[in-house]
């Protein structure tokens, strides 16, 4: 009786826990659709433009709808995989982000006029025309940028423990494909020709293969079936992978003939030296409810010959503490997407060390953060270039 009424005291005290939740959710919701599409409105249709009425209400009627759809576009783009909803509310998220982000320099612009004694509505017209003409310049450059093949960036990496044999080992790596609501099937064999042309020994998949599970997605991501590398091809989990079926895209990859790093390792070898390649799942994979999912950097070593050295896959970059902790060679990442749309860039290395590039984080431990190879969302890459990595390994 006592159980009962235990249980039945804290479902009550839930509800009110679940509302008082549901509210702060509300209000931070209502403050941010109201900053990024308000701060466009404010710049481009009230300001001090003094605009004719007609042209003033149908520029405030345009806002306040596309700030009411937005919300219901992406819940039921992303929450129940519309991918058409999913391609409009991506679409709108991308343009309102740099209206807001060239807004907020117009602003800054329009003063500067002020002070130079510029008036209104001359002041707030040319800014606004400033606004919209980079704007457009922008959204049209980088959704060319984004739906493009991604460029090869080469990069040598000294690995004082490396075998002379394997040194010049040519590893490629692939990140964030990403593969969701636009379908990208042509891309996606691009990327694939791409990637086999640079002859790789090794072609690593540092995760966030698609929005969407194996059914949704299949035909996006089947071309990695041909990827060929000369010694491995090998994947880990992405975050996105934990809202997508992660389990799901372990067995398509390895049915795909891909080694599915799932904490676990293998070795490589060439001219008489070895090369331990391991990876661990993301860091979201602990609390994503997916059975046997998480990272552990102690079951990826296991049994891995310490003297060997050690390439670890894991998506984060963040994940670089435990590579440092368990003497790893060299990390590979992506998940940054190198900002993707300035100046998002500044709110990634708020959660991230790292946003793009090599960098040396012990004596013995370097990290490879991709910019990543596809998008998420928004179709759109702004001063943040995708990429095909072709890292070649070096002895020291």
């Amino acid at each position: 009786m006592l159980a009962c009424m235990s249980v039945e005291e804290t479902a009550v005290e839930a509800k009110p826990r679940r509302r008082r939740a549901a509210a702060r959710f509300g209000v931070i919701l209502v403050a941010v659709l109201a900053l990024l599409f308000g701060v466009p409105w404010a710049t481009l249709v009230w300001s001090g433009n003094a605009w004719p009425a007609p042209v003033f209400v149908l520029g405030t009627l345009l806002f306040v709808l596309a700030a009411a759809a937005f919300p219901v576009l992406m819940f039921r783009g992303h929450g129940r995989r519309d991918d058409v909803s999913a391609r409009i509310a991506d679409t709108m998220l991308g343009v309102v982000w740099v209206l807001f982000t060239w807004s907020v320099l117009g602003q800054v612009a329009g003063l500067v006029l002020a002070l130079a004694g510029v008036h209104d509505p001359v002041r707030s017209r040319v800014a606004t025309a400033v606004v919209l003409v980079i704007s457009l310049v922008l959204l049209l450059w980088g959704y060319a940028e984004a739906m493009r093949v991604s460029r090869v960036r080469e990069v040598d990496v000294t690995i004082p423990r490396l075998g002379r044999g394997l040194d010049g080992l040519r590893v490629v790596l692939i990140t964030d494909t990403h593969y969701g609501p636009i379908d990208r099937s042509r891309w996606s064999r691009g990327v694939v020709e791409v990637v086999n042309s640079l002859r790789p020994d090794i072609v690593a998949h540092t995760g966030d293969i698609a929005d969407g599970e194996v059914p949704q997605r299949i035909g996006q991501a089947s071309p990695l079936g041909d990827v060929r590398a000369a010694l491995a091809r090998v994947y880990v989990t992405g975050n996105h992978e934990y809202m997508s079926g992660a389990q799901g895209w372990v067995e398509y990859m390895s049915s795909l003939g891909w080694e599915a790093l799932h904490n676990r390792h293998l070795v490589v070898s060439r001219g008489g030296d070895s090369l331990v390649v391991a990876g661990v799942d993301d860091r979201t994979a602990a609390g994503s409810g997916v059975p046997g999912h998480h990272t552990d950097h102690e079951a990826a070593l296991a049994g891995a010959d310490p003297a060997l050295p050690v390439l670890l896959l894991a998506h984060q970059p963040q994940q670089i503490g435990g590579a440092v902790a368990h003497g790893i060679d060299l990390q590979l990442s992506g998940h940054t997407h190198g900002g993707q749309m300035w100046p998002f860039h500044y709110l990634v290395r708020i959660d991230q060390p790292v946003l793009q590039g090599l960098s040396r984080h012990s004596a013995r431990t370097q990290l490879y953060t991709s910019r990543g190879t596809g998008f998420w969302g928004p179709p759109f890459r702004i001063f943040a270039p995708s990429e095909i990595t072709l890292l070649t390994l070096r002895a020291g």
